[in-house]
């Protein structure tokens, strides 16, 4: 029996496949008009009414190139996702606590580095109530001061530490 490659397979058989809808079921907005696209959710398990998000984002990573940290859009698509959904955005509370590389997103232009490609991000989060920590740990190895740092991002003793105190403040850490 003769086996056919599975690269042939592919070609033959990828034509013919049904196109998926794809990034255009993606909106940004309701809450934050720039950032954080979700797509709705015909029948998902509804929303109980009255329900409170406490959620903590860990950031280790630095944004690529010219484009937004990927854990900050997240962020901002958690917003989106549930004020799309009926959440009052008062409801939807959030922090998100930087460390090591990922410092870099949360430092002014001109600190140290070019134009941070993070920054309007930061600020549209912060505007809607936001918590942005910087470990106190990653600050003093990378030498950045408060003064460093965009408007409304807060400097802790330690990542370590604004988790223990924001999960005994109700918050749960979203694992992605």
């Amino acid at each position: 029996m003769k086996r056919i490659p599975l690269a042939l397979l592919c070609a033959v058989l990828l034509p013919i496949l049904p196109a998926s809808a794809g990034l255009d079921r993606f909106t940004t907005g309701p809450a934050i008009k720039a950032y954080g696209p979700v797509a709705a959710v015909p029948g998902a398990l509804p929303i109980p009414a009255g329900t409170v998000f406490k959620v903590a984002f860990d950031v280790r990573d630095a944004g690529e190139g010219e484009k937004p940290n990927r854990t900050l859009e997240t962020a901002a698509r958690f917003i989106n996702m549930h004020a799309a959904s009926g959440v009052p955005t008062g409801d939807i509370r959030l922090a998100v606590v930087v460390h090591g590389p990922a410092h870099r997103d949360l430092l002014k232009a001109g600190s140290r580095s070019g134009p941070n490609p993070s920054a309007a991000l930061i600020e549209a989060l912060i505007d809607h109530g936001v918590q942005i920590h910087l470990c106190g740990q990653t600050a003093a190895f990378y030498d950045v001061g408060v003064g460093d740092l965009l408007p409304g991002v807060q400097m802790s003793v330690s990542a370590m530490t604004s988790h223990a105190l924001l999960q005994q403040e109700g918050y749960s850490l979203n694992p992605f």
